[in-house]
């Protein structure tokens, strides 16, 4: 096909040039009478240049083979929809102290979205439901004032804020509040009017066993961790935004420093041993775990060092960047005086995460599985359980390296930034559907916009707020929310997790009792 091709053509070709002669010979004399040379010549051109170019635009030319030159044929790039940005606008909040109504208030996904949400999704439904048969009353409300630092409506596609003077903890607050005004900018007119209640402290403060009675329902709140013992309802950590007092970046950078940072070494060329850094003087438990550091008298395996926020403020935080971290075989994970923000930090580093048992869980935390996703460390014997942990590890490359990449895989695509926002998104969602009050703006509250966060800060507070400002409406429709477990699913998820640990237990016991023996 392709030399009948070339042949028909060759021999059009030839025919062209013949009849282009042809009239030139037979029809000189009479031209030459009619027309000046020159202006049969620009005619003869244009006649050429039409024949070639209907040729050309036909598929029939190839100019590489005619012309001895090579070329890429490239496709033409498919039509995108234009997507529109809208920065921070300061000039207009300096002038008048009023948000700006520039910004769409619906939108139309350019993609669609039939995908699930992740499996943690489905405590969504479980942290509700101590309110399924009572709904959620204006009385309840109430009660979780004298626990929160503010009170948050959305109203007809505007967010309030009623603040309060209960002290909150460096300026959690003002990027929890931002980081709810980009869900409205993530997807604007998806949110449903509400009132909630938020306590930016780390422990949980609605304890379960005060509300037993199935009538009774308890004060909805909401906070970063909560625990087995407590009906606080988690939302994700104001650092999602940007930590602003430790130089932590919002998750958008950071997940992409983190990737870069693994790319760095392999994990079989890292160091060999379990990696901790942190603050250990916010809890017994950091403090205990710092008798496993490496000593002349004992060798846990253990790097462990401690991190002065202070001494690194001064020097620009230039020992204390995330991503230059990754560098070791294993990371530990120890909570603080409660939950802890490093947690998704550790398990980004594509490298096992030894996970000492918690008394607290955030959001996400409660869909993985142990020797899955993490390894399991008795918090009542550490040293030991990291000694062994490190040296299966070792001796188990493959096992322990898929490890790794399990938990940093979850948090790199199940936590990035978009699921971060279905997962406040479908909370929300499901949190009105209880609602049994019309939401009301407080005399004391203040309209909230990006505009009234940012532009009367400064410094790194407004750099990352600037950074984490979500510019355009999603191109998507949020992820599916799945059903709430049934029992016996619930049941089957939670023994999953017990067996693993168990398991995991009783190797350590076996490796420890052989030593002894040997001993």
């Amino acid at each position: 096909m392709k030399e009948r091709k070339e042949k028909l053509l060759n021999s059009f070709w030839i025919m062209i040039q013949k009849n282009i002669i042809s009239v030139v010979g037979a029809k000189w004399k009479y031209l030459k009478k009619r027309v000046t040379t020159t202006t049969y010549v620009t005619w003869l051109l244009f006649l050429f240049l039409v024949i070639v170019s209907a040729l050309l635009f036909a598929g029939w030319i190839d100019l590489a083979k005619y012309s001895r030159h090579f070329y890429k044929k490239v496709a033409n790039p498919p039509m995108r929809p234009q997507i529109l940005e809208y920065p921070l606008d300061c000039n207009a909040w300096n002038k008048t102290n009023t948000c700006p109504r520039t910004y769409p208030t619906s939108y139309k996904p350019l993609k669609p979205n039939n995908s699930t949400c992740p499996e943690y999704f489905r405590w969504i439904h479980e942290d509700l439901r101590h309110w399924r048969n009572t709904g959620i009353t204006r009385e309840m409300l109430e009660k979780s004032k004298k626990y929160a630092n503010f009170r948050l409506i959305i109203l007809d596609e505007k967010i309030y804020v009623e603040r309060y003077e209960k002290y909150s903890i460096q300026t959690r607050h003002l990027f929890t509040m931002y980081g709810i005004v980009q869900l409205l900018r993530w997807y604007p007119g998806k949110l449903p009017n509400l009132e909630i209640m938020f306590d930016t402290n780390d422990r949980p403060v609605i304890p379960a066993k005060d509300f037993q009675r199935p009538d009774s329902g308890p004060p909805p709140l909401f906070r970063y961790c909560s625990d087995w013992q407590s009906m606080d309802i988690v939302f994700p950590d104001w650092s999602f935004w940007g930590w602003a007092e430790t130089n932590i970046r919002p998750w958008r950078s950071m997940i992409k420093n983190i990737k870069q940072g693994n790319k760095r070494s392999s994990w079989k060329d890292r160091i060999p041993f379990a990696y901790w850094r942190g603050n250990p003087n916010v809890s017994p438990i950091r403090k205990d775990l710092m008798k496993c550091n490496v000593t002349h008298q004992h060798n846990w395996d253990t790097l462990l060092y401690i991190q002065d926020w202070k001494d690194q403020s001064q020097k620009g935080y230039k020992e204390s960047n995330i991503e230059d971290q990754c560098t070791h075989r294993f990371k530990i994970y120890v909570e603080g005086w409660a939950w802890s923000v490093s947690e998704k930090y550790i398990f980004a580093c594509d490298s096992p995460t030894f996970y000492i048992t918690p008394h607290y869980y955030d959001f996400f935390m409660r869909g993985m599985i142990p020797q899955q996703h993490y390894w399991p460390i008795r918090e009542n014997d550490k040293c030991k359980s990291l000694k062994f942990a490190v040296q299966w590890g070792n001796n188990h490359t493959d096992k322990a390296e898929a490890i790794g990449k399990a938990g940093s895989e979850f948090i790199h695509e199940d936590m990035k930034m978009e699921r971060v926002f279905d997962y406040i998104y479908h909370l929300l969602n499901e949190y009105a559907k209880l609602q049994k009050f019309d939401p009301i703006v407080p005399q004391n509250a203040t309209e909230i916009c990006s505009e009234s966060l940012a532009c009367p800060s400064d410094g790194v507070w407004r750099k990352f707020m600037e950074e984490a400002l979500e510019k355009s409406p999603s191109y998507t429709d949020p992820c599916i929310l799945p059903p709430p477990y049934e029992p016996q699913q619930l049941k089957a998820f939670v023994e999953q997790k017990v067996k693993a640990t168990k398991q995991v237990e009783a190797c350590e016991n076996e490796y420890w009792s052989s030593l002894n023996k040997k001993d």
